[in-house]
């Protein structure tokens, strides 16, 4: 068990609630591979209406310049990131959910996939004042430009490319392939309604098998056991967080055994290439891959696909009071965690090795700084103090300037 994971506050169980549909992320790397999977130039020139009205631009100058690295077939970086308050394009943004980097090398030939915490304490970029912040309040702050810079500042990598996606794209995409057969990692139950193990639309999950029940009645009387998950069971299977063991990373595990199920079953694409598949896309995701980007996927990028790697990163569990003083779960991410990833990541961009960015990724107002330091991780798990010679705004064994796109 992580005994880093934290019990939700009410506040935070109310929120959930309220979620209909999370875990975006799922559709969206669907989407990028399923999309770009081998397809011939004419189904291609097919999806190009539904790819060019999913298009979005950022607003940013990128740290590189990513149409001459997608030419020359250079590794690329991907913000994979969802929402889950309805239509895109609707004023209310509302916060983004388990945001994720994708990392294409057609080099190696590996696509690497990186879970960010989600509740990863951050100072967000162009809004240092509201400090401390939740990492997937970037996007509810300043939107997808404040995302990316602050994934950028926080880690001292280079994001080429974002993804955005609106959860209710994973249950139409699952039924569209007929349903996927997958086995749970532990035994559980959850209601799609209740976000707990009771009440209606129930479903009942068995370790280490693909068999799973449903229920309308809180349990009193399930079905027979089935083995192919249609859309519904497959978001109440990648959407329990509460009763994992291992918290939100037990959750990021069961959205990568989704999004693999998917992709397995998704061999045949050009079978969803269809009008009602191609409109759900264009409804559901906003990215700045342009229709010329995704057909260089498809011919520089593709093998990629099938050597994927996961990789999470791993925080440690801390609180502190909001403006009403109800206390808010957080995961502070060790200096250490961050250089680990930021490793990784520029490693597998073909970039020189740089120190990771600043603790909290965006700086922390001289007035907090104290807070910020005293609520840092030391190296073996424990807190700093606020004595700590450590401050909230300097990088670990070093003074020297991050280097995002080098």
């Amino acid at each position: 068990m992580d005994n880093n994971t934290q019990t939700p506050t009410r506040a935070e169980k109310n929120q959930v609630k309220k979620h209909r549909v999370r875990n975006t992320i799922l559709v969206l790397l669907a989407i990028i591979i399923l999309t770009a999977g081998g397809l011939s130039w004419w189904a291609f020139k097919n999806t190009k209406g539904a790819i060019d009205e999913s298009y979005a631009g950022t607003g940013v100058n990128k740290s590189r310049n990513v149409s001459n690295v997608v030419k020359s077939g250079r590794p690329i970086s991907i913000l994979l990131y969802g929402t889950d308050t309805g239509e895109l394009g609707r004023t209310y943004k509302g916060r983004t959910d388990s945001m994720m980097l994708l990392l294409v090398n057609p080099e190696t030939q590996k696509t690497t996939m990186i879970s960010l915490a989600r509740d990863a304490m951050v100072s967000i970029v162009g809004y240092e004042d509201t400090f401390p912040q939740k990492l997937n309040a970037a996007y509810a702050y300043g939107s997808t430009s404040t995302s990316i810079k602050t994934v950028e500042s926080f880690l001292n990598i280079p994001v080429d490319f974002y993804a955005l996606v609106n959860m209710s794209g994973l249950s139409k995409m699952v039924d569209q392939v007929g349903g996927i057969s997958i086995k749970s990692p532990i035994d559980f139950v959850y209601s799609q309604e209740t976000a707990h193990a009771y009440g209606p639309n129930l479903y009942r999950f068995h370790k280490g098998e693909t068999k799973y029940e449903h229920s309308d009645d809180n349990g009193k009387t399930w079905s027979k056991s089935r083995t192919v998950m249609d859309g519904d069971a497959a978001l109440a299977f990648s959407r329990m967080r509460y009763d994992d063991p291992n918290g939100d990373y037990g959750r990021q595990q069961r959205q990568r055994i989704v999004l693999e199920g998917l992709i397995n079953k998704s061999a045949n694409v050009s079978s969803l290439l269809n009008n009602q598949f191609m409109s759900t896309i264009s409804k559901n995701v906003r990215t700045d891959l342009t229709f010329g980007d995704m057909t260089t996927l498809a011919s520089k990028y593709i093998k990629a696909k099938n050597n994927i790697v996961t990789e999470h990163m791993q925080g440690v569990g801390t609180s502190y009071p909001d403006s009403e003083g109800n206390n808010v779960a957080y995961e502070v991410i060790p200096q250490k965690e961050k250089q680990r990833v930021t490793d990784l990541a520029r490693k597998t961009l073909g970039l020189k090795s740089e120190n990771t960015g600043l603790p909290y990724g965006g700086e922390v107002p001289s007035e907090l700084s104290a807070i910020a330091a005293s609520l840092r991780p030391s190296e073996d798990g424990g807190k700093t103090t606020p004595d700590d010679p450590a401050t909230a705004n300097t990088l670990d064994d070093s003074n020297n300037e991050n280097t995002t796109g080098q």
